[in-house]
């Protein structure tokens, strides 16, 4: 019996459709029926999130998933997992809240990059998952060395994201500035790029690029579905 999946979205709206989609469509590929697991989503306000952060307030943001997770377990969701990167900085703390199972997205990209047979790979995000430990300590707890841009480029990735990708807007001039930088994140030896932001492979693919990318969000969301698809014996 296939376990209803709840997602915490809206962070943004635009990488949680994406969710949605490739659950969806990565079942009918897989099988040729439209039978996929039901999927409950909530959308949260993006500009509390957004306020709360910079304000350096992750306590509000933990107590506001933690009630969202029970929400979805309440509505019938078997599993969760929260369609972003930035507030996996919390992880932990959401998880310890509730009762409902979370999956993490590093531990799908963890798996992927070790598939590849990859040792260092380029991080590109949200200044938060760039700057702070809580993403490199977890990739390098993994026997995965990180890399991230300088200062500016931190600064240049951050404000495309928070100003373009999370409001839907893809240009050309930014997806430039993004292969860029990912060109000196290879010149300083990155073997790959993780995509750490759940907006970034809207704007970058993988034919754009020489090295290769892990898509955090495509990643996460089919460990989603292996996951509604394992009996719960299991």
């Amino acid at each position: 019996m296939r376990k209803k999946i709840g997602i915490i979205g809206g962070l943004s709206p635009e990488s949680t459709a994406s969710y949605y989609l490739h659950i969806t469509r990565s079942y009918v590929a897989r099988f040729g029926t439209d039978s996929y697991p039901e999927i409950i989503i909530y959308s949260v306000d993006l500009d509390r999130y957004h306020r709360w952060r910079e304000l350096g307030r992750w306590d509000l943001i933990t107590e506001d998933m933690i009630a969202i997770a029970d929400t979805l377990l309440l509505a019938g969701a078997d599993i969760g997992l929260i369609a972003t990167n930035t507030m996996h900085k919390v992880f932990d703390r959401v998880q310890a809240g509730t009762t409902l199972p979370l999956l993490h997205i590093l531990d799908a990209t963890v798996n992927a990059i070790r598939l590849a047979g990859l040792h260092k790979v380029g991080v590109l995000g949200t200044r938060f998952t760039m700057a702070e430990a809580f993403y490199t300590d977890h990739l390098a707890a993994r026997g995965i060395a990180p890399l991230v841009p300088g200062p500016e480029d931190q600064a240049i990735v951050h404000d495309i994201i928070v100003n373009e990708l999370v409001r839907g807007k893809f240009s050309e001039a930014s997806r430039q500035r993004y292969l860029a930088i990912i060109e000196r994140l290879e010149r300083l030896g990155a073997e790959g790029i993780v995509l750490a932001c759940t907006e970034i492979p809207l704007l970058i693919q993988q034919e754009q690029c020489s090295l290769p990318l892990f898509d955090t969000a495509t990643l996460h969301a089919e460990a989603a579905l292996n996951a509604a698809l394992t009996p719960a014996c299991d």
